[in-house]
């Protein structure tokens, strides 16, 4: 199954927001406000999920090392 928003309608990728968050949280804290607020741009077609993962991941980011 492909979580691309051209393949995906809304209802849909609210259903994989809806089950990830759901899956993640099982034993670990919430996502964050900034983590809603990206998902919430995946559901209304604005990003996709890669570009979302990745925005996260830039604080963590290692450079120069």
């Amino acid at each position: 199954m492909s979580f691309l928003i051209k393949d995906t309608t809304k209802e849909q990728r609210e259903r994989i927001v809806k089950d990830g968050i759901a899956l993640s949280t099982l034993d670990s804290l919430p996502p964050t406000d900034e983590a809603m607020s990206l998902f919430g741009k995946y559901v209304n077609g604005e990003m996709e999920l890669d570009d979302i993962i990745k925005n996260m991941l830039l604080p963590y980011e290692v450079t120069n090392v």
